[in-house]
């Protein structure tokens, strides 16, 4: 396999510049789509078949935050009936029905994804609820009831490996617990470690999700110092021993508000701490370039994880 860069870039509209298209020859790892670059069918179809096209990879890693009513980014292609949320109600009162439901509509959905060429989904949401938190996660979270975000969400990655898309359960350990949006704010959890044990942390323990994506708040009874994306604490003591996580790590976008450093130093803590590529979304060229040319290579771990992906959508 080519040597891949840690990273994984974002563009600025609905077809590449030639600027862009010189991103992609520089080999990021994989790209992340949005609203702004989805106008229609045939146009997303042709937009990823070109970026399929100067990589050279058919299995080239095309992203997309699809979740549901609350975040779409399909939104000119197809419409959400519910969100996680109405499922999680629903399983409540009738979890067989919930269950069916949500594994037809994951039928649906994957094979949409699929004719467009996307082949990893950012879901499922695994944050539970909790009361007098940021309105940020929402209707995304499946539930209150931890219990119930991790059979949904057990659900729900079992059955996008079967359809082969790949899923990112996220925002690794638990954003419930978030007063403030990380996106513009640093969230701090001020919660014991015991107690985010019994809730925040059940739904991501031995989830077989190939993809993760780390929450950037800070959990100050477990890492005083850095969020969870810049902590080494967190990445290998929760993620990968307590939650006994396996997969590839992704850190949520460096170039949200919640990071206080430039973006090249966002990507390095990522790093550095345990993320095995970090997720880049703002879309500015400059940008881009220059953390192509100050990411690292992806590493043995994430290279042999790599290729697991690529033998698991063929």
């Amino acid at each position: 396999m080519m040597k891949k860069k840690a990273i994984i870039i974002s563009i600025k509209s609905y077809t590449l510049s030639s600027n862009e298209k010189l991103l992609f020859k520089k080999n990021p790892w994989g790209v992340i789509l949005f609203k702004r670059n989805i106008k229609n069918l045939s146009q997303i179809k042709s937009l990823i078949s070109s970026i399929k096209k100067i990589t050279k990879n058919p299995y080239f890693p095309i992203l997309i935050d699809e979740e549901g009513r609350t975040v779409t980014r399909l939104s000119n292609i197809l419409k959400h009936e519910f969100s996680q949320m109405d499922l999680g109600r629903l399983y409540i009162s009738n979890p067989e029905v919930a269950v069916n439901l949500y594994k037809n509509y994951i039928n649906n959905l994957t094979s949409i994804l699929k004719k467009i060429g996307i082949n990893i989904n950012t879901v499922p949401v695994l944050d539970v609820l909790r009361k007098n938190t940021s309105k940020v996660i929402g209707a995304r979270s499946f539930s209150y009831n931890s219990q119930v975000v991790k059979t949904l969400g057990d659900v729900c990655v079992k059955q996008y490996n079967l359809n082969k898309i790949a899923t990112v359960i996220k925002h690794i350990p638990g954003h419930g617990c978030a007063t403030v949006d990380s996106h513009f704010k640093l969230p701090k959890v001020v919660l014991a470690l015991n107690n985010l044990n019994k809730i925040d942390f059940v739904p991501f323990k031995s989830n077989k999700s190939l993809f993760a994506m780390t929450a950037h708040i800070l959990y100050s009874k477990i890492d005083n110092e850095n969020v969870a994306t810049f902590s080494k604490k967190i990445i290998s003591k929760i993620i990968r021993k307590k939650f006994r996580f396996k997969g590839i790590l992704i850190s949520d976008d460096i170039s949200m508000k919640s990071l206080k450093y430039d973006l090249v130093t966002n990507a390095k803590k990522s790093l550095l701490a345990g993320c095995n590529i970090i997720l880049y979304c703002a879309g500015n060229y400059r940008d881009s370039l220059k953390l192509l040319k100050n990411v690292p290579n992806i590493d043995k771990f994430t290279t042999k994880k790599t290729s697991e992906f690529y033998k698991f959508l063929r």
